[in-house]
Protein backbone atom coordinates (compact mmCIF):
# COMPACT_ATOMS: atom_id res chain seq x y z
CA UNK A 1 0.00 0.00 0.00
CA UNK A 2 2.71 2.47 0.11
CA UNK A 3 3.76 2.39 -2.89
CA UNK A 4 0.39 2.94 -4.32
CA UNK A 5 0.08 5.75 -1.87
CA UNK A 6 3.76 7.40 -2.84
CA UNK A 7 2.48 7.00 -6.79
CA UNK A 8 -0.10 8.80 -5.89
CA UNK A 9 0.87 11.93 -4.42
CA UNK A 10 3.34 11.82 -7.33
CA UNK A 11 0.66 11.80 -9.55
CA UNK A 12 -1.70 14.53 -7.80
CA UNK A 13 0.50 16.86 -8.21
CA UNK A 14 1.70 16.57 -11.93
CA UNK A 15 -2.46 16.04 -12.22
CA UNK A 16 -3.17 19.70 -10.93
CA UNK A 17 -0.72 21.50 -12.81
CA UNK A 18 -1.32 20.25 -15.90
CA UNK A 19 -4.75 20.29 -15.24
CA UNK A 20 -5.06 23.93 -14.20
CA UNK A 21 -2.58 24.91 -17.08
CA UNK A 22 -5.12 23.71 -19.59
CA UNK A 23 -8.32 24.87 -18.30
CA UNK A 24 -7.22 28.18 -16.82
CA UNK A 25 -9.83 27.42 -14.06
CA UNK A 26 -8.81 26.85 -10.68
CA UNK A 27 -11.83 24.76 -10.11
CA UNK A 28 -12.87 22.89 -12.78
CA UNK A 29 -8.61 21.89 -12.54
CA UNK A 30 -8.35 21.08 -8.95
CA UNK A 31 -11.57 18.88 -9.61
CA UNK A 32 -9.68 17.02 -12.16
CA UNK A 33 -6.52 16.75 -10.21
CA UNK A 34 -8.36 15.04 -7.45
CA UNK A 35 -10.86 13.01 -9.39
CA UNK A 36 -8.10 12.10 -12.29
CA UNK A 37 -5.39 10.71 -9.85
CA UNK A 38 -8.05 8.81 -7.75
CA UNK A 39 -9.43 6.99 -10.43
CA UNK A 40 -5.89 6.07 -11.49
CA UNK A 41 -5.01 4.73 -7.90
CA UNK A 42 -7.19 2.38 -7.67
CA UNK A 43 -6.54 1.15 -11.40
CA UNK A 44 -2.84 1.07 -10.39
CA UNK A 45 -3.64 -1.23 -7.35
CA UNK A 46 -5.39 -3.60 -9.77
CA UNK A 47 -3.03 -2.65 -12.45
CA UNK A 48 -0.42 -4.09 -9.57
CA UNK A 49 -2.25 -6.98 -8.94
CA UNK A 50 -2.58 -8.39 -11.97
CA UNK A 51 0.85 -7.81 -12.50
CA UNK A 52 1.26 -10.15 -9.75
CA UNK A 53 -0.93 -12.76 -10.23
CA UNK A 54 -1.00 -13.59 -13.80
CA UNK A 55 1.44 -16.38 -14.78
CA UNK A 56 2.50 -14.53 -17.75
CA UNK A 57 3.01 -11.09 -16.35
CA UNK A 58 4.76 -12.01 -13.28
CA UNK A 59 6.91 -13.83 -15.46
CA UNK A 60 7.91 -10.37 -16.90
CA UNK A 61 7.08 -8.54 -13.26
CA UNK A 62 11.34 -6.95 -14.04
CA UNK A 63 10.41 -5.56 -17.33
CA UNK A 64 10.16 -2.22 -16.04
CA UNK A 65 9.60 -0.26 -19.82
CA UNK A 66 6.90 -3.08 -20.55
CA UNK A 67 4.80 -2.69 -17.33
CA UNK A 68 4.84 1.22 -17.53
CA UNK A 69 4.13 0.56 -20.62
CA UNK A 70 0.53 -1.65 -19.70
CA UNK A 71 0.38 0.94 -17.12
CA UNK A 72 0.22 3.92 -19.23
CA UNK A 73 -2.31 2.39 -22.37
CA UNK A 74 -4.84 2.51 -18.84
CA UNK A 75 -3.58 5.67 -17.78
CA UNK A 76 -4.16 7.71 -21.01
CA UNK A 77 -8.17 6.21 -21.08
CA UNK A 78 -8.91 7.55 -17.64
CA UNK A 79 -7.24 10.78 -18.10
CA UNK A 80 -9.18 11.24 -21.49
CA UNK A 81 -12.45 10.22 -19.69
CA UNK A 82 -11.69 12.09 -16.62
CA UNK A 83 -11.20 15.54 -18.09
CA UNK A 84 -13.56 15.39 -20.85
CA UNK A 85 -16.20 14.73 -18.42
CA UNK A 86 -15.58 17.07 -16.08
CA UNK A 87 -14.38 19.79 -18.70
CA UNK A 88 -17.08 18.79 -21.86
CA UNK A 89 -14.49 19.72 -24.15
CA UNK A 90 -13.11 17.26 -26.47
CA UNK A 91 -9.99 19.22 -26.98
CA UNK A 92 -9.17 19.38 -22.76
CA UNK A 93 -9.55 16.00 -22.34
CA UNK A 94 -7.72 15.28 -25.42
CA UNK A 95 -5.03 16.87 -24.35
CA UNK A 96 -5.00 16.04 -20.57
CA UNK A 97 -4.65 12.37 -21.86
CA UNK A 98 -1.73 13.26 -24.19
CA UNK A 99 0.49 15.18 -21.49
CA UNK A 100 -0.44 14.12 -18.34
CA UNK A 101 -0.41 10.52 -18.23
CA UNK A 102 3.06 11.10 -20.88
CA UNK A 103 4.86 13.01 -17.62
CA UNK A 104 3.19 10.78 -14.93
CA UNK A 105 4.20 7.50 -17.45
CA UNK A 106 7.86 8.92 -16.75
CA UNK A 107 7.38 9.22 -13.22
CA UNK A 108 5.33 6.03 -12.81
CA UNK A 109 9.13 4.64 -14.69
CA UNK A 110 11.63 5.95 -12.28
CA UNK A 111 9.10 5.24 -9.13
CA UNK A 112 8.88 1.32 -10.09
CA UNK A 113 12.79 1.45 -10.59
CA UNK A 114 13.33 3.03 -6.74
CA UNK A 115 10.92 0.48 -5.70
CA UNK A 116 12.25 -2.52 -7.24
CA UNK A 117 16.03 -1.31 -5.61
CA UNK A 118 14.13 -1.41 -2.11
CA UNK A 119 13.15 -4.36 -2.82
CA UNK A 120 16.26 -6.16 -4.09
CA UNK A 121 18.38 -6.21 -0.32
CA UNK A 122 15.50 -8.29 0.96
CA UNK A 123 15.21 -10.78 -2.21
CA UNK A 124 19.17 -11.48 -2.06
CA UNK A 125 18.94 -11.89 2.13
CA UNK A 126 16.18 -14.53 1.76
CA UNK A 127 17.79 -16.35 -1.22
CA UNK A 128 20.83 -16.70 1.35
CA UNK A 129 18.81 -17.45 4.27
CA UNK A 130 17.34 -20.19 2.47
Amino acid sequence: MKKTLTFASIHFTIAFSVAYILTGDILIGSLIAMIEPMVNTVAFYFHERLWQSVTYLKKHNDATGIKTTSFAFVHFSVAFGVAYLLSGSWLVGGMMAAIEPSINTFAYYFHERVWQRRQTPVSIKQATQA
